[in-house]
Parts: structure tokens; sequence; C-alpha cells
């Protein structure tokens, strides 16, 4: 299913490194590792959790960019051999451990980049997460911007229409009569506010930062642990491919993030749960609805906790606008506007290839935001796309810089 998750998208050539090859920790490395997480779990205040597809390839759903990711595969024009349906999945072992760790307030939340719903479906609340490249098991209204648990996994890519009508009710009762769409971004939609805002505050907050299953190649997903870092707060991953950020985290662990995750369960003598059909959201019938939209004043609530511990060091934050050299990376616009504070970083051309890189203008609550995507079209063109938003609409068309 994940492969025809990935033949809807658009066509895209970067799609970051593929293949690269995988690293195994010693079993002794791997206890001590662990042990490490264990005691940092026991002096954190603010744990987050990033998620990646690696993190659901024990359920059968392939990854894209492991040595027999779909995307790898699809580089030499084959396809994976195990590809069950997302409706037929179910939770991994991490899956149900995050979800213990969600419920005993050891994990305040997750930051998750999968589409496969298997955290909704784990029982994760939706005021524990967020889903910044959509989720086959909902859908949103294009009106009232709600969004809703479906039953079974969308066949559209991409935030099509899926002709149906919106559920909902407004205010005096009468029916929304919206379309809702699915919630799967293709490679250049923005991400959604709500969800990246959240993603960016608890990351700012954090104490630690804990990278599953993922290579951090997608931007500005992919940066997100690194503001636990400039914070202060440490970084770990576990991976088994190299990632672009081992060399600034805490603490790497090479090995499957079942293993790692039950072993460490059991270091913090918490049971691992297993997954019930019963409780989850996909199984119920829906009657009524069931309601899958962040709350706004759960978003006020922690930009309220983000601006008092991190807009002192914001500026220094803001300027670290370089990405590494030489690495593709897939693009991904943001499109929510407010949430640094008011600082403008300074971004530098250089006569060198630039890797898909967003860099943001932010300002206060009354000025647009002004974005500024920066990336390789593999011409020794640095190409500057410049869009700003506001209430008058205003848009900027692209620009090209030859350097």
């Amino acid at each position: 299913m994940s492969c025809n998750y990935a033949d809807g998208l658009s066509s895209y050539e970067n799609k970051g490194k593929l293949g690269l090859e995988e690293k195994f920790d010693t079993t002794e490395e791997v206890s001590r590792k662990v042990s490490q997480l264990a005691k940092w779990f026991s002096v954190s205040n603010h744990i987050v959790v990033h998620t990646g597809a690696g993190i659901s390839t024990s359920a059968g759903i392939p990854d894209f960019r492991g040595p027999n990711g779909v995307w790898t595969l699809e580089k030499k024009g084959l396809k994976p051999d195990s590809n069950i349906s997302f409706d037929d999945a179910i939770p991994t072992k991490t899956h149900m451990a995050l979800l213990k760790l969600i419920e005993v307030g050891k994990v305040k939340y997750i930051v998750s980049q999968n589409i496969d719903g298997l955290h909704l479906r784990s029982g994760v609340p939706r005021t524990k997460m967020a889903e910044l490249h959509g989720n086959m098991f909902t859908e949103k209204c294009s009106k009232c911007n709600r969004q809703f648990v479906r039953q079974t996994a969308t066949t559209s890519v991409g935030q099509k229409c899926l002709d149906k009508w919106c559920p909902s009710l407004r205010q005096n009762g009468r029916p929304c009569r919206g379309r809702v769409h699915d919630t799967i971004l293709d490679w250049e939609d923005n991400l959604p506010e709500k969800d990246l805002g959240m993603a960016d505050f608890h990351s700012c907050i954090a104490d630690l930062s804990i990278c599953l299953g993922t290579t951090l190649q997608i931007v500005p997903s992919g940066k997100l642990p690194l503001y636990t870092k400039k914070q202060g707060g440490r970084v770990v991953i576990c991976n088994l491919q190299p990632t672009k950020f081992d060399r600034k985290a805490d603490l790497v662990i090479h090995t499957y993030v079942d293993e790692m995750m039950t072993e460490l369960m059991q270091l913090l003598d918490l049971s691992l749960p297993e997954y019930d059909a019963d409780k989850d959201p996909t199984k119920q019938k829906h009657d009524p609805v069931i309601e899958w939209t962040i709350d706004q004043k759960q978003v006020s609530t922690m930009r309220k906790l983000y601006e008092a511990k991190c807009c002192k060091s914001t500026k220094k934050r803001s300027r670290d606008t370089k990405s590494p050299k030489g690495e593709p990376i897939k693009r991904e616009k943001n499109s929510q506007s407010d949430i640094r504070c008011d600082v403008i970083p300074k971004v530098e051309a250089k006569s060198t290839l630039y890797d898909s890189h967003l860099v943001e203008y932010s300002s206060n609550a009354d000025s647009p935001l002004v974005q500024h995507n920066v990336f390789n079209d593999g011409n020794d063109t640095l190409n500057v796309s410049v869009k700003q938003e506001s209430n008058s609409g205003i848009t900027i068309p692209q620009l090209c810089v030859n350097v």
C-alpha cells in the first residue's frame, strides 16, 4: 500500500540519499546505550519523540530510503516484496510502547512524518501528536478546516476532494456543507499549520528529543530535533542507516527500533501493551463522527510556553539557515505565520550548490510571513522563490538568481 501512496505522488527527482548501508551495534553496545537513554528519561521533564517510516517496517509497511525501501527499489525499476495494505497493518511494539509512555506522562508529544495512521490506531490522542505529512485515516473539510477519523484508508493522495460532505454542524446547528479532502501531502504542499506549530513549540521546549526510524532528510521536519539541541537539550537517534545529524546527536543507537524500545520499557519498569482493535478509533462505529482537529486553545497554550522559554535565544536559532552541502532533500514549504519571535534571519548567497532548504522571515501577529525556499536545480543556479502571504493575498513571483 505504501507503493500505491508513492505512485500517487507527483513526479519529483530529488528524493534524498537512497539505499545507504545499514549499521548494527553489538548487543553490548545497544544495552549500554539504552541504559544511558533510560537514565536520561528519569531526569528529563519534556520528552518529544520524532518518528519516521522505520518504525512501521515490522508492521509490513516498507520504508522509502532503506536498502529495500520503495524509492530505493524504484530507482532500480523494482517493487518491494512486502506491501501490506494500510487497513490490514497493525501498530508495532514501538507504537504501543510510545502509547504507554504517553499515558504515564514520560513522553509529552510525538512528531510523526508517517502517513500510515498507526499512531492514531494505537490509541495516541490528537492532543499528544503532530502529523506533519498527513494521515491515511483522516480527512479534512475545506470549509471549516475540521478533521475527522476515517474507518478505511483513503485511496487518494495530494489533498484531493473525496466527494463527501463535511459531517460537522455550524454554530446555528445547520450542516457545514463543505467538502472533505484527504490529508496526505504531495511533495511541495504546505505543511499543516497547527501541526507544524505544535511540533516546533514542543521541539524547542523539549529537554530530550528522540528520533526513531528516520534519516532526518526531509525539511523542515528533519530539523526539528535540532531545536531541542540549540535550547540546551539532548538529542538521541535510533536508526539503522546514518542520518544527517548523527554528529550533532548526544547518542546514536544502531539497532532495530522495536528491540530498542522493548529493552527501554524493561529498564523503565513499564509493561508493553498489545494492540487492541476494540480501542482502535478506525474500528469504531463513527456515530457521532470522531473528530481529529487540533484545538486552537492548545496551540495558544504551547505558544506561551514556547515564548517564555525560547524567545531570548530565537535570534541565534533563526540565523542557522545553512543546510549541509551536497545532500539532496525533499522541499516542503511552511505556510504558518506568527510561529517564531520577531527576528529576521540573515541569508547569504554563495557560489555553491544549495540543498532544498527553508528560510523563514518571521513576524508579529499583524505582519505577513515571508518564505524563502532555497534549492539547487542541478544547473549551478541558486533559485530563490519568495512567497508572501497576507490578508490582502499579495504574492511575490519567483526570482531566479545566477551565482
